[in-house]
């Protein structure tokens, strides 16, 4: 069902410094940074060979990276993005096998402009998982 990695996400707590840690000492091809208010982020993503990284700093008073910067300061890995064909049929497989779908179980837009649905970590091995439909 899961297709390739698309992403692995870090929070930081200085989006501007790990981005230029990022372009300077590792040499990535760093985006320009892009807010998503419906997601309380504002996301960078390093372009790799064969996935990419995504910095993930809060935007907005209500923004999840906040509560996991706030347990955290100094940031880490918050979830890894996977690809699947049809994200309808990948969630309602999910939930038929037990998997919680976290918000309302409706895909939302995610950064790259395509429907992404969150996996409560609980169920994953203690990882946030992502569906993005590709």
């Amino acid at each position: 069902m899961i297709g390739r990695l698309n992403h692995v996400a870090i929070a930081v707590p200085d989006l501007e410094a790990a981005s230029a840690m990022y372009r300077d000492a590792l040499g990535g091809t760093v985006t320009e940074p892009v807010n998503l208010p419906d997601h309380g982020v504002t996301v960078v993503f390093v372009e790799l060979d064969n996935s990419k990284i995504e910095l993930l700093h809060p935007y907005g008073d209500d923004s999840p990276i906040q509560t996991f910067l706030d347990r955290n300061p100094a940031g880490g890995m918050h979830h890894v993005c996977y690809e699947v064909s049809d994200i309808f049929a990948a969630r309602d497989r999910l939930k038929a096998q037990g998997a919680r779908v976290l918000g309302d179980g409706e895909p939302k837009t995610g950064a790259h402009d395509k429907p992404v649905l969150f996996l409560h970590p609980k169920d994953f091995a203690g990882t946030l998982v992502e569906l993005e439909q590709v």
